[in-house]
């Protein structure tokens, strides 16, 4: 394929997603226009390269798939030359990380070149055994409440015994529907599990990867709640969806699309209802939160915030939303507010409990806390105060978040700024500078900026105020909003 041809089906994939068509529709184009193959259509409109496309296989099979990108590749020729033809067990991997019907992925060519043991397994939709849980993608039958089952007449004849023997195999039917599940126990924890492992990453590792898995493991239990589940599994398969598109929600606005995590946020609140989950409702309203606030809408900041506090949760999330409250009030400038708020954090601190059901980017630990008071104290006046705390959180606490120690960082020259140490500014801020672009993430860019502004209006700072200016508009230039690409 020449670059030329490259370029053309990101842009004709950018127009119909801008459009609102649907994924169908663009692998439909997909294959007029240029002829392609079905698997590799669907991996194009799913926005995925050869290689993550075979990360994706391998952690959706728990590695008992474990293709390169290079296999993926032959995988989508067959069954042209240098080709080779993809096991159903990979076509039902596939399926799960593009969110199709293992059907979706195959046409006459694949059907007339595949051994007729295959065809009739695609034909009676049977579910991929790549998995190794009982996660089949097609819809569940509808109940058979209403017909007999087979072998039984349904004549209006029927009477007496007949009558009674055909009434209680309707309800034997009904009952093996009612029992039967696209999804086990074992898989609804794996994927609790992958939930967590996704929260956790997206504090250390390349967003705009981690971005990608997150999106293709929430497409995957939507998949699996259009099908048939026991009301408890098709809680936790809500509570998984819920947490899933508050991450959604959180990456998108740190990667310069507030708008579009709003969407998110609002589809993670549904779910939060559905699963009727009193943690999962409060963490949806702090990603609210923190998509208002660095959208400029500081009243609906508190809201949300205020919003996610009436509910009776364990772990931190209390913590956290007050925190958020007094971020919001501190750029009000009302301190009178921020500091209820701050007081409420620390109370809420001191009577946590339990675990946080996912934790990583949802739990509010000690650093996070810190990071949260020395930035509104800062903003209402108190700089010392703020340089104390910014201080021994970097001193004290050990993260891995490269995000919050950042802002502390940013915090913490700032309040060197305001008293006046500007050698101090260049040596607070200097890992920041370090972060690569990837992790330049917008919540960073905007508070870096700030600093850079407050930096240029303060006097006296003479030639290396000027270089730090500079330093500081080079690295905004270069950050994650204008550089990571969520499409191929």
């Amino acid at each position: 394929m020449t670059r030329s041809q490259r370029q053309a089906i990101r842009e004709l994939i950018a127009e119909m997603t801008a459009l609102g068509c649907r994924r169908e529709e663009v692998v439909a184009q997909l294959r007029h226009d240029f002829r392609m193959r079905p698997r590799e259509a669907y991996r194009l409109a799913a926005g995925l390269t050869l290689d993550q496309s075979a990360a994706a296989v391998t952690e959706v099979t728990g590695g008992s798939q474990a293709p390169e990108g290079s296999g993926i590749a032959k995988a989508e020729k067959w069954p042209g030359p240098s080709s080779r033809r993809p096991s159903l067990s990979l076509l039902g991997a596939l399926a799960q990380v593009y969110g199709c019907e293992v059907a979706d992925l195959v046409d006459v060519a694949d059907l007339r070149e595949m051994p007729a043991a295959e065809r009739r397994v695609l034909r009676a939709g049977a579910a991929s055994p790549a998995a190794g849980k009982e996660e089949p993608q097609a819809a569940a039958p509808a109940p058979p409440a209403a017909s007999a089952p087979a072998g039984v007449s349904n004549t209006a004849g029927d009477s007496g015994p007949a009558l009674v023997r055909r009434a209680a195999e309707e309800a034997a039917a009904w009952a093996g529907w009612a029992e039967a599940s696209n999804v086990g126990p074992v898989a609804v924890e794996q994927l609790l599990a992958d939930t967590r492992a996704r929260a956790e990453e997206y504090l250390v590792q390349d967003p705009a990867a981690v971005f990608l898995r997150t999106r293709a493991l929430r497409d995957r239990v939507f998949g699996l709640l259009q099908g048939h589940q026991s009301p408890a599994q098709a809680r936790d398969l809500y509570q998984c969806a819920g947490y899933l598109c508050a991450l959604l929600a959180w990456m998108s606005s740190d990667l310069g699309h507030p708008r579009e995590g709003e969407t998110q946020a609002r589809t993670g609140w549904l779910c939060a209802e559905l699963a009727d989950q009193p943690d999962l409702r409060a963490w949806v309203a702090s990603t609210q939160s923190a998509i208002a606030l660095w959208d400029g809408r500081l009243r609906d900041a508190i809201q949300h915030a205020a919003r996610g506090s009436q509910y009776a949760t364990t772990g931190t999330v209390a913590t956290f939303l007050a925190c958020q409250e007094a971020d919001a009030w501190s750029l009000l400038g009302a301190a009178g507010e921020t500091r209820q708020a701050l007081e409420r954090a620390a109370d809420a601190q001191e009577r946590a409990r339990g675990a946080d059901p996912v934790g990583g980017l949802f739990r509010c630990g000690e650093f996070r806390t810190a990071n949260y008071r020395a930035s509104a104290l800062l903003r209402t006046g108190d700089a010392a105060g703020a340089r104390d705390t910014a201080q021994a959180a970097l001193d004290t606490y050990s993260t891995l978040s490269y995000g919050t120690t950042a802002q502390t960082r940013i915090t913490l020259a700032a309040a060197h700024l305001a008293c006046r140490d500007t050698e101090a500014v260049r040596s607070a801020l200097d890992p920041v500078l370090a972060l690569p672009p990837d992790q330049r993430l917008a919540p960073l860019v905007e508070r870096i900026r700030d600093l850079g502004r407050d930096l240029a209006a303060r006097s006296g700072a003479g030639a290396p105020g000027v270089q730090l200016r500079t330093a500081i508009a080079d690295w905004c230039a270069d950050s994650a909003p204008r550089r990571l690409p969520l499409s191929p």
